[in-house]
Parts: structure tokens; sequence; C-alpha cells
């Protein structure tokens, strides 16, 4: 039952932003650079970094490849992926 209540939670949290939301759909089955998300969201790469900065503290993405600075590849986490399954 707590597995579904986090769950719930971490819906809410997604929704409350439609941004959040644009990035974790996304990156549904794929990896990503924030410049790639940007401009299949039509948002802007700022916007999307720091989206990806609030997912990942949720640990619901994770960097594939923190050492570099530039072209850094984003997916979800297994449990970003089962939040999703739950919001589509």
């Amino acid at each position: 039952m707590q597995e579904d209540e986090e769950i719930i939670i971490l819906i809410e949290y997604i929704k409350t932003s439609p941004n959040r939301e644009k990035v974790v759909r996304i990156l549904d089955n794929e990896i990503l650079k924030p410049t790639d998300i940007s401009k299949k969201a039509n948002i802007h790469v700022n916007t999307v970094s720091k989206s990806l900065k609030q997912l990942k503290t949720h640990e619901l993405v994770t960097l594939l490849n923190p050492d570099k600075k530039r072209g850094r590849l984003y997916k979800l986490t297994k449990k970003g992926n089962e939040v999703l399954s739950h919001m589509k």
C-alpha cells in the first residue's frame, strides 16, 4: 500500500508542473539531451534543465554521463517508468 501512495504522490508532483510532465512523457523509452527534450517539448532549454534537476532529486530520471558538461544524456529511472506507466 505504501508503494501505491508514493506513486500517487509522485504523479501529483509531476502533474503540478506542465513542464515536468512534458519532460517525463518525452523521456518515455528515450535517452535524450536537454536540447533534444527542449525541441520536442517546445520549451526553453533552461526550463528543461530545471525540470530535469527536480525530477532527478525525486529519483525519476538519471544522468547517464555526469562527468560531461555538454551533451548530457538523461533517461527515466525504473521508478520514473513505473510512475509514467500509471499516468498513461
